[in-house]
């Protein structure tokens, strides 16, 4: 029986990768660093997963130097990051990708849980969830993020934490991600995956993955079938989970 959906954040919830560039670059200049971090340098930073790691792996490759004394000031260019990152979600108006909203109401209203398993951290997804919902509705049952795992993904840490605060094994669950290192994640806790494309991870083997398909898809406006099981009209409805779910 499918008692729960799991979604990542960045890059499958919502675009918020390029924010997230753009949110560390304007840190880096409010502390008078004189670093840009441009789409292309981003996309090969995001191997490291979690903002701080990358930062610290950014350190560490490009400042090897500097290294001690640049570590020393990364919880302060951290916590600036995290605060230009919400304003640019709000500036933004940072809509969830297509389906995401549709979806997670399905899941609601049928009564399965709904939660959040990603490297982000929680004021980053309190943001996200600020700018596409009403004041004061939730719409995830739990939030497994950021720090609270100890190893980060592709380690299956955080779905795990998702799974124990959600009560459901994952033969209940299927997880929701948009990247190679989510996927394995996801498929190191047990859990089966459906893989969405995003803006920074076109190169991505979503091998692992039961379904690919380039978003949730809307009615009227279906998604592209990348690999792996189809869906009717090319719209991923808590329906059609559901019978995949019974059948796998």
């Amino acid at each position: 029986m499918l008692r729960a959906l799991i979604f990542d954040v960045d890059g499958t919830l919502a675009e918020t990768e390029d924010l997230h560039r753009r949110a560390f670059n304007r840190a880096f200049a409010a502390l008078g660093l004189p670093w840009t971090w441009d789409e292309a340098l981003y996309a090969d930073l995001l191997s490291v997963m979690g903002g701080k790691e990358r930062l610290a792996h950014y350190i560490d490759t490009r400042h090897a130097g500097e290294a001690e004394a640049l570590h020393a000031r990364a919880g302060e260019i951290h916590a600036l990051k995290t605060e230009a990152y919400g304003d640019l979600v709000v500036a933004d108006a940072l809509p969830l990708r297509p389906g995401i909203k549709r979806l997670i109401a399905e899941a609601r209203a049928a009564g399965v849980l709904v939660a959040v398993a990603t490297t982000t951290s929680p004021p980053n997804v309190e943001r996200l969830v600020a700018v596409n919902y009403p004041a004061g509705e939730r719409p995830f049952d739990v939030i497994a993020a950021g720090d609270e795992a100890t190893r980060k993904k592709p380690a299956a840490d955080v779905f795990e934490l998702a799974l124990d605060r959600l009560g459901v094994g994952p033969d209940e669950a299927v997880a929701i991600e948009d990247s190679a290192a989510g996927i394995s994640a996801a498929r190191a806790a047990e859990l089966p995956v459906l893989a969405t494309r995003s803006r920074y991870t076109p190169g991505h083997s979503l091998d692992g993955a039961f379904s690919a398909v380039s978003d949730l898809g809307e009615p009227g406006a279906p998604h592209r079938h990348l690999a792996g099981l189809t869906w009717p009209g090319g719209v991923v409805s808590l329906d059609a989970l559901r019978r995949w779910h019974a059948g796998a």
